[in-house]
């Protein structure tokens, strides 16, 4: 008959592909680790060399090159301002803000703060996408000199090397002085000095607590938030930082150039 003909060659045939997608299965468990190995390997083979960075000034960073190409793609003629100053001459308002904005366990950990990653994780998974960053100042700084903002695995990894390798051979002011010299704030502007002057006329040295942190709380989106004039949100998150550092908080209601005023009048 047709039909138990026809049942006699099926059975062969699924039993045929059963095997086979074992065969497959078991040599892509088998290859796994080896590729997981090399992927390793070639993260680490490829990091870059932090030792220089104990004694000198980089140049540009990844971030720098990166705004560069994506303003000449737009047609636009690339913009880059950044003064280098030292740690000792960088408000230490200014540094306190940062800390406690960025990083406020910096001083402790080395390179990754696993139980602020952790709960980072933990809020991403709760929300069903990546938000939180839970990057150190160290990692923060890795991405800025040497990689992207992709959230890419593999890029991830990499900065978590990066990141130790840093804290391996650099001392942690260091570390916070070569961040405090290269991060973006704002359109161009990079580094503490260059924003001090662009937004408050001033330098580094001679910022106070609320000028000091309403620039800590423009990090979070500095292409976004201008702090000569602050948002309302921005302006919050400035109250925050402030309230942790334990400074006196200046009227809310203070905006643009009023706000930029009444920051400097509580120096």
């Amino acid at each position: 008959m047709i039909g138990p003909a026809g049942a006699g060659t099926i059975r062969p045939a699924k039993a045929g592909h059963h095997v086979l997608g074992r065969h497959v299965l078991g040599r892509v468990l088998i290859a796994a680790p080896a590729v997981g190995f090399a992927v390793l390997a070639y993260a680490y083979l490829t990091l870059p060399d932090v030792r220089p960075l104990r004694t000198s000034n980089p140049a540009t960073t990844a971030f720098m090159d990166l705004r560069e190409r994506e303003a000449r793609a737009n047609g636009r003629t690339p913009r880059r301002v950044q003064r280098w100053v030292s740690a000792a001459r960088i408000s230490p308002d200014l540094k306190r803000a940062v800390l406690v904005a960025e990083d406020d366990a910096f001083w402790q950990h080395e390179g990754i703060d696993f139980e602020q990653l952790q709960e980072s994780i933990e809020t991403d998974w709760a929300r069903g996408r990546l938000i939180r960053g839970g990057s150190t100042i160290t990692q923060q700084l890795a991405k800025n000199l040497y990689l992207s903002p992709s959230k890419n695995p593999l890029r991830k990894l990499r900065e978590f090397v990066i990141a130790r390798r840093l804290e391996a051979e650099l001392t942690k002011p260091r570390i916070l002085e070569l961040y405090l010299n290269v991060i973006e704030w704002g359109d161009g502007v990079y580094g503490v000095e260059s924003a001090a002057r662009t937004y408050f006329q001033k330098s580094a040295a001679e910022l106070g607590p609320s000028e000091a942190a309403l620039l800590a709380a423009a990090i979070v989106n500095p292409r976004r938030l201008n702090p000569a004039r602050p948002t309302k949100g921005l302006i919050r998150r400035q109250q925050r930082i402030l309230r942790r550092m334990g400074a006196a908080v200046p009227n809310a209601q203070a905006g643009g150039r009023r706000g930029t005023a009444a920051t400097s009048s509580s120096n």
